[in-house]
């Protein structure tokens, strides 16, 4: 039955999941405080719904190639981020069907509802139960709130567009521990009574600090679209000795894997994962053999650059590759570093034999480094990656 509706689920997959998000944002206006209400306005959200719920029917039909752990892995640590609850499955099949039933209209028969009512509970209480275990390792107690209040020690202007923030709880307590390249959801209230959003930022300092630092680039409007509503927040609105909410640590990606040589390839505000583990294998692995291959617009736009000739003096293996869009003012006092002039091209890409990779940065930009480094040879397994926003399927 899923195998025989399945086609005409795709052809009209952005029309059902618009209308679901409608129905159910009428029924639970709440849960727009958890949505990402930017990636609603573009259409965003809903095109990564249709394909996802397709995906996952088609891998139960066996008619797929892509690799679901992985993915559900990532959906996982995403809505743990968020402190999605098992409670709430329910409203979302609920409407999801529902949706399913308007757009499709008579095609839609019982046993339709029946077959896709299962596909959804398949892969929801999958998800239920790897999110139940996060919520465990965090020590976020069952039906417990993942928010923290943790207070702004520091504020530091890294670029024109680029902040940081330095973070000590506020109650006082222990601060976790984190793997390099996990992210940390902040949960902020909107002026105008626009409510609630939530934006993951990677934690870009040292893993055994005193403090966390997240490092935020305000993300400019693009087509028409306005600036992104939480970044600018945090530009504008945040103060030192303000308070954000924060979430543990969440990500299933670890660019310290084991000891064979490690490379780096990050683009734009990308960088932050890579430079909590360059921190992290500083204090742990300093003879690590390490490349830095990172991509920016120019010297003036590459946030915390000022921090890399530090490194090196820690990390003596540690190579830099940069790409500047405009090389003008690709020097800086003390870093050694070859430079080159445009975009980042994946066959120049310095490649370690064995080397396990770490990407992060624009999906276009991560997906480009990818295809050239399995063209290259390099395993797929080999290769991790970070995805924010709603592109889990990429890669």
């Amino acid at each position: 039955m899923v195998a025989a509706t399945l086609p005409a689920v795709q052809a009209h997959g952005e029309a059902i999941t618009g209308r679901f998000y409608q129905r159910m944002f009428d029924a639970h206006p709440e849960l727009l405080d958890i949505f990402n209400r930017g990636n609603q306005a573009t259409g965003q959200q809903k095109a990564a719904l249709a394909a996802a719920v397709v995906a996952y029917a088609e891998h139960l039909i066996g008619g797929s190639t892509v690799s679901w752990g992985p993915i559900m892995d990532r959906i996982a640590h995403k809505h743990a981020a968020l402190g999605i609850t098992a409670t709430q499955y329910p409203i979302v099949g609920r409407h999801l069907l529902a949706a399913v039933g308007e757009v499709l209209g008579d095609a839609v028969t019982p046993e339709v509802v029946a077959a896709w009512d299962e596909v959804y509970w398949l892969l929801a209480c999958e998800l239920i139960a790897r999110e139940a275990r996060l919520y465990t390792v965090a020590g976020v107690a069952e039906h417990g709130s993942v928010w923290r209040p943790w207070r702004v020690a520091e504020k530091t202007r890294e670029t024109a567009d680029v902040v940081s923030f330095t973070l000590v709880p506020a109650d006082g307590g222990p601060v976790p521990g984190f793997t390099p390249g996990q992210y940390v959801s902040v949960a902020v209230d909107l002026d105008g009574g626009r409510g609630q959003q939530i934006r993951q930022y990677s934690l870009s300092g040292r893993t055994d600090a005193d403090h966390w630092r997240i490092t935020v680039k305000r993300v400019p409007g693009t087509a028409g679209a306005p600036d992104g509503m939480v970044s600018s927040h945090l530009h504008e609105r945040v103060a030192e000795g303000d308070i954000l909410r924060l979430s543990p640590p969440f990500g299933e990606v670890s660019a310290v894997g084991d000891d064979a040589p490690l490379l780096l390839v990050s683009a734009g505000i990308g960088l932050t994962p890579a430079m909590a583990t360059l921190a992290h294998l500083a204090a742990t692995a300093p003879e690590r053999e390490v490349a830095l291959v990172h991509a920016d617009r120019a010297g003036a736009a590459h946030a915390l650059r000022h921090e890399l000739p530090g490194l090196q003096e820690q990390l003596p293996n540690l190579s830099v590759r940069l790409w500047y869009e405009d090389a003008a003012d690709g020097e800086l006092a003390g870093l050694k570093a070859e430079v080159a002039s445009g975009l980042v091209d994946p066959a120049r890409i310095p490649l370690a034999p064995g080397a396990y990779v770490h990407l992060c940065g624009p999906v276009p930009f991560m997906t480009l480094v990818r295809g050239g480094l399995l063209r290259r040879g390099v395993p797929a397994e080999r290769i991790a990656y970070e995805v924010f926003g709603p592109g889990m399927l990429q890669g």
